[in-house]
């Protein structure tokens, strides 16, 4: 199918510019405010392309609790840890770093968990993926090394927390969401997120939004672009092919985003940068080739 071919690299794009739309919004509003009102939004838009497509929402109880679940660590936990954590001092080398570990996590857990069967070729295109971010955001991991990270110590076990959090939320979804509509179920995890994401907004921020050009149309990319367009290709992504291959395409973040942070805000490209992006592409490629190729 055109989709199944076209839809690793649509989502690889459309994902990425979550770290775009994460820096011009910092500046507009606080992180889980603005999480929680994204999560809300994309409840109601997917809860309305529901109902005018006539999509059929979850037969059981059980299945609409999963996908509720499934919300929670996809997108919930995941991404209030990682925006707070950021928010709080977290250098975006050492978060590049950390981020390079969940398609090595999902992969493992995929062989434990799920019993999917791992290639030595995936196997070398997984650890090439990792060195590659490695080399790439090397210069900022050096500095945070000669920086210490004093009163770090909670924000990057939080950042951890987060990373383990969407590595079982892909595992769970591919293990208990394997059939129904992916537009309800979409809707029920982001009603899951916003469970997460409303009460700790409410419990650590002031609420701040200041309804500028900027930060609504932040929030407009953000609902259609990224938790319409992106995760419903990630969630196709996971239900027609292995998790450790959707995974494998978290490796083209940290390298595609540095090349829109060169483009839109004028941010240097290094060259470990450039090294370790065509050794993630090489090993995101040796994770997703055809058996028979």
């Amino acid at each position: 199918m055109m989709l199944d071919r076209l839809a690793p690299a649509i989502f690889v794009v459309l994902w990425s510019t979550g770290w775009i739309v994460a820096k011009i919004a910092a500046a507009h509003a606080d992180p889980l405010t603005f999480l929680s009102a994204r999560h809300a939004l994309a409840a109601v838009v997917f809860a309305g392309f529901v109902l005018v497509s006539k999509a059929q929402w979850p037969r059981t109880l059980k299945q609409g609790l999963h996908a509720f679940l499934s919300g929670i660590l996809l997108h919930g936990l995941y991404l209030s840890g990682l925006w707070w954590a950021i928010g709080q001092g977290v250098p975006a080398g050492l978060s590049g770093v950390i981020a390079g570990l969940q398609p090595l996590l999902t992969a493992a857990c995929a062989f434990l968990l799920l019993r999917e069967r791992i290639s030595r070729i995936q196997v070398a295109g997984l650890t090439l993926g990792f060195a590659g971010i490695a080399i790439a955001v090397s210069p900022q991991f050096a500095g945070v090394l000669q920086r210490g990270l004093t009163g770090l110590a909670v924000p990057v076990l939080i950042n951890l927390i987060a990373m383990l959090s969407v590595t079982l939320g892909t595992l769970y979804q591919k293990r208990f969401l394997g059939d129904g509509d992916l537009r309800a179920i979409a809707t029920l995890q982001y009603l899951g997120a916003f469970a997460v994401t409303a009460p700790l907004a409410h419990g650590l921020e002031t609420g701040r939004f200041d309804w500028t050009v900027p930060a609504i149309a932040a929030m407009a990319w953000s609902v259609l672009g990224i938790s319409m367009g992106a995760v419903g290709l990630l969630l196709y992504l996971i239900r027609r092919g292995q998790v450790s291959r959707a995974a494998s395409l978290i490796y083209m973040m940290p390298p595609l985003v540095a090349i829109e942070a060169a483009v839109l805000f004028g941010e240097a490209l290094t060259v470990p940068m450039v090294i370790g992006t065509v050794i993630v592409v090489t090993g995101v490629y040796l994770v997703n080739r055809k058996p028979n190729a």
